[in-house]
């Protein structure tokens, strides 16, 4: 930054994590404070909380970080589904309750997840977008260590964090289940870092797979499949269990509870690679759900918008579907676009999936996807009738049916819907649940649903189908305006402190650019390894979202075994043409400069 700024007051509709204190900035004075702005639906906000925590406890006399909750769906404006998910993703810090988006606008945020950085006088000092960021943010903070400590501005002690009290329930933040041979029930019990079997009536705990401890050796597990018994039998476990925020999967033997890695380097995913990868070596991102599809194991990698295949016994991983762009587009695979895919089921020829951020239901057959229900990033409610208008809320968990039919567990509406492709409509089974992620058909047909935010597995009355027609929403996210006609993109990058722009393996910098719809770019679309670009807006259409995908490749200087490292962010503009707009539209790829 070229200009000394002071940071924006934090004024929100209330404060969780503080024994309900209000904090101000003048209550922070003397600290290092990091602001992270994120929305609990949104996968790349929950890969920086896991960022933070290595920080939070390396700066924590010196640093506080403040979560700024600005939400994108109307489900997460509800302060109890906030505090739930606060506690669902272990946030150790105060977090602010920006319902309005008011703290989002103030701050200039542009994209989930922003950072922004305050010095212990009040000045904002950087602001980054995207996820990534760790390293660059370590050094930022030990430079400003050292120059508030030499000018006496530093002091050092105790947080405003104050933990909420523990919570004693069966499971907690269950994601998904499956049946087991024995008529038991095995769970992801996410917020408790394992995998517990349960009887088949959900009450009782038969036994719990892990330690129960973040890490050791399950992270917020969440999806959970069943191996067919001849796989089983030659890879030597029995269940392929989605480690989530490890970035890995996991083999689970029942008969002796052994636990096995079996996929992902534990490294999340920075960058593509061609073809085939060994299994172990390869870095994944928040795979959230699998189901067996044409022979392979189909992992839904809702970090990178993509869905994989895993060969457990080739013990070799793969892209299946999808450009790691976040958006909707169907067509043939893999060449297509999904946005944090997270629910998983197959039923002969066809691959159902849960695409969460589009709020959006789909499928592959025959080597194509298609979308049967949802409308793209922005759109989504709680309406039932023809599949072409209905609407979901973010998705998680999806349960194809032997008559054809689907069944959805509608997260943010609380809700368990049901797609009919004969009629091609949709409506609603059941409603007011608690956060519903997961379901489970038995082999007797009952209908078991993960009530993730109830801390429970709940089993719906047979043939009760209800017809809603809810409401219909768009995230209030302000659009930013832009001119018809020419428009230049500039995405501004500045490397971390103590690195610089790498061209060692190729250009530096990478930047692709689309629109939805189509027909909002005239010119300028495509891939190049400029971070400005031209771009031409059709006049005659009124609006769209414009989807950024940036990265810029740097390295440690002056060090003699130098790090290399990639910053990457995916946008997703929504853009109003307005012939008043401006002609320049800016994003910040990651903006360190200390004024």
């Amino acid at each position: 930054m070229t200009a000394r700024v002071r940071a924006p007051e934090l004024r929100g509709r209330g404060w969780l994590n503080t024994g309900g204190r209000d904090l101000t900035l003048a209550d922070l004075r003397g600290k290092i404070v990091v602001l992270d702005f994120w929305t609990f639906c949104c996968i790349n906000c929950l890969h920086v909380l896991d960022e933070l925590r290595p920080l939070e406890e390396r700066f924590g006399d010196a640093v506080v970080v403040i979560g700024v909750h600005s939400p994108k769906f109307e489900h997460e404006r509800d302060p109890q589904a906030l505090a739930a998910a606060v506690e669902r993703y272990g946030v150790h810090h105060p977090v602010v309750d920006d319902g309005d988006m008011h703290l989002w606008q103030q701050y200039a945020a542009k994209a989930w997840p922003t950072l922004a950085v305050i010095d212990p006088t009040g000045y904002l000092v950087a602001s980054m977008a995207g996820e990534g960021h760790a390293e660059g943010l370590s050094r930022l903070i030990d430079e400003l260590i050292v120059k508030h400590e030499a000018d006496g501005t530093l002091h050092r002690g105790d947080g405003p964090y104050v933990p909420p009290a523990a919570a004693d329930t069966l499971l907690r933040f269950p994601g998904k289940a499956i049946e087991l041979p024995s008529g038991n029930l095995l769970v992801s019990d996410s917020a408790r870092h394992s995998v517990a079997e349960v009887t088949a009536d959900g009450e009782s705990l038969v036994r719990r797979f892990g330690s129960g401890e973040r890490g050791e050796p399950f992270n917020e597990p969440q999806g959970l499949l069943l191996l067919p018994a001849e796989v089983a039998e030659r890879v030597g476990y029995d269940v392929l269990v989605a480690d989530t925020v490890n970035h890995q999967l996991r083999g689970l033997r029942l008969t002796t509870g052994e636990i096995s890695l079996v996929a992902g380097s534990g490294k999340p995913w920075r960058s593509a690679v061609d073809g085939p990868q060994e299994a172990l070596a390869a870095d994944l991102s928040s795979p959230w759900d699998l189901a067996w599809f044409d022979d392979k194991v189909i992992v839904a990698m809702a970090g990178i918008h993509q869905l994989w295949w895993f060969d457990p016994q080739e013990k070799t991983v793969g892209v299946y579907a999808g450009t790691t762009v976040e958006s909707l587009r169907d067509g043939a695979i893999p060449d297509v676009w999904m946005a944090q895919p997270s629910g998983l089921s197959a039923y002969q020829s066809r691959l159902w999936i849960a695409d969460s951020e589009t709020s959006a239901l789909r499928y592959i057959e025959a080597g194509v996807m298609h979308t049967a229900v949802g409308q793209g990033l922005f759109d989504f409610g709680h309406v039932d009738g023809p599949a072409k208008e209905a609407l979901l809320q973010h998705p998680l968990g999806v349960a194809a049916l032997p008559d054809g039919s689907v069944l959805i567990a509608d997260t943010y509406n609380g809700a368990i819907r049901r797609y009919d492709p004969i009629a091609d409509t949709v409506s609603t089974v059941d409603s007011g649940l608690n956060e519903p992620s997961g379901i489970v058909v038995s082999g007797v047909g009952d209908v078991i649903v993960v009530e993730s935010s109830a801390h429970r597995l709940t089993r719906l009355a047979p043939g009760v189908v209800k017809t809603v027609a809810g409401e219909r929403h768009k995230t209030e996210r302000p659009p930013s305006a832009v001119a018809p006609g020419p428009l230049t993109l500039d995405v501004i990058f500045t490397p971390a402190p103590g690195q610089k722009l790498d061209a060692q393996f190729g250009p530096s910098t990478r930047l692709e650019v689309s629109a939805s719809p189509p027909e909002l770019l005239l010119e300028g679309a495509g891939t190049t390894t400029q971070l400005t670009r031209a771009l031409v807006i059709n006049p005659n259409v009124p609006k769209g979202v414009l989807q950024v995908v940036a990265q810029a490749a740097t390295c440690d200087v002056d060090v003699e075994f130098a790090a290399c490292h990639l910053t990457r962010q995916d946008w997703g503009v929504p853009v109003v043409v307005t012939p008043d707009g401006p002609a320049r539209l800016p994003l910040v790829l990651r903006g360190m400069d200390e004024s």
